[in-house]
């Protein structure tokens, strides 16, 4: 193994209160490890920063465990091979799978997937044809099923997981109305992505204009935000639409959920409101890349990358995202491309 012996690694130092803050991590430096049987080493070239996060730095029960006070923090990475105990894998491949925010990790091969290095850039293997694109893939397939003719509306549509969602029912035959955070990001989901129309959740009469851009009504919700946002978008749900609960990124930072809306008018009208997490369905992460590859290397898939450059970076990234301020998919650059 060449290059640098020391790894990097961000650790969690203690819980946060409300957004997430650089000083409640730490960064630790230790020897780069070797592989054992089995097992991979990767240099981290980019990592993911997505909201779920917030939810792994939290002790509040969940879907998956909580990262514990002094362990690295969790995080989706692209890398190349630099060691390998591994028939499956040499150094020089680049693969997607390990997971920490550090500079190397160590990972069992059979949780590792390599990836085409001369194909699509390396780095949409986070975003687009990545754990976001898969849950957009999956959501609409499973749940949305959006129909010719019906009116989809994607919250934080801009996003990795909304811009694609989005682009799905457009090539399904829907209507899609997007909804994002500010005027150039309304710009871009309507001029890039294609959607018919998008609103601006800080609009000061948000119900008003969804309801003037849906003028017959929501039959596929998708739902990144919650908040005000869901309350505009719930009162215009059509009888036997479709909700997807993908995420409530509004309120991730709180102590405590607040009280939900009345849910009494689902009866009346016949609606669905399902949650969906990915990794239900690990099938559909190969079906994906393999249906949405051509159409990225084409450019009938539009997406955005949103970069930060630097390990150290990633924590003051996380309170980014789920405050808004990024701009499509948050990427960290860690390391280099290879050569």
């Amino acid at each position: 193994m060449s290059g640098p012996a020391t790894r990097r690694s961000v650790v969690l130092r203690r819980r946060p209160a409300g957004s997430p803050r650089p000083e409640d991590f730490d960064i630790r430096e230790d020897a780069i490890p070797e592989p054992g049987p089995d097992e991979v080493v990767t240099r981290t070239i980019w990592l993911s920063i997505d909201p779920y996060m917030r939810g792994r730095v939290s002790d509040r029960k969940s879907y998956a465990p909580s990262v514990q006070i002094g362990e690295v923090m969790t995080g989706e990475t692209v890398g190349e091979v630099v060691a390998s105990a591994a028939h499956a894998f040499s150094p020089g491949d680049i693969v997607v799978g390990a997971r920490g925010w550090q500079t190397h990790s160590v990972s069992p091969a059979a949780r590792l997937t390599r990836i085409d290095r001369y194909g699509p850039p390396i780095s949409a293997y986070l975003g687009v044809l990545g754990m976001p694109g898969t849950t957009a893939y999956s959501g609409m397939i499973d749940i949305g099923r959006p129909k010719k003719g019906e009116t989809v509306v994607v919250s934080a549509a801009s996003g990795a997981v909304g811009s694609v969602a989005g682009q799905l029912a457009k090539r399904a035959g829907a209507r899609v109305v997007g909804i994002a955070g500010r005027p150039d990001k309304c710009l871009f989901v309507q001029d890039e992505l294609g959607f018919d129309d998008c609103v601006d959740h800080r609009a000061l009469d948000l119900k008003a204009e969804l309801a003037a851009a849906c003028p017959h009504g929501i039959d596929v919700y998708w739902e990144n935000v919650g908040g005000r946002v869901q309350q505009a978008a719930f009162e215009l749900l059509n009888p036997f639409a479709r909700v997807v609960m993908c995420g409530m990124v509004s309120q991730y930072n709180d102590a405590e959920f607040p009280p939900g809306p009345n849910l009494g008018f689902v009866v009346g009208r016949r609606v669905l409101i399902q949650g969906m997490i990915v990794s239900d369905k690990p099938e559909r992460f190969a079906e994906w890349r393999a249906l949405a590859a051509p159409w990225v290397a084409d450019g009938t898939l539009r997406y955005r990358e949103d970069e930060i450059d630097g390990l150290e970076n990633a924590p003051a990234a996380l309170a980014g995202i789920l405050g808004g301020r990024n701009f499509g998919k948050l990427l960290v650059r860690v390391g280099l491309d290879p050569v």
